[in-house]
């Protein structure tokens, strides 16, 4: 990651994780049971797509759980894609 890449705030009360970029907001959304935390959604506006958002919102969620000791399931096909190019991000 580059220092100039936007900050990913934990919207804990929302269950999601947020970028914000002018009055744009990237999200990875997400639900907790028990011991398993469920990708749901991952959304980026048009206007600051390709910048990477998406994947800097899954790669913190995979960091997330990995220094919660939770077990990952997606319902979000970004996500998956991103755990296939990344397989080391959720072990």
């Amino acid at each position: 990651m580059q220092a100039s890449e936007p900050a990913v705030h934990h919207d804990r009360q929302n269950n999601r994780f947020e970028v914000h970029i002018d009055s744009y907001i990237g999200e990875l959304t997400y639900f907790l049971n028990r011991d398993t935390i469920t990708f749901t959604h991952t959304g980026v506006p048009p206007a600051i797509e390709g910048r990477g958002i998406g994947s800097l919102l899954v790669k913190t969620g995979l960091q997330y759980a990995r220094e919660n000791n939770l077990k990952v399931r997606s319902l979000c096909w970004f996500v998956r894609k991103y755990i296939d190019r990344h397989p080391e991000s959720v072990s």
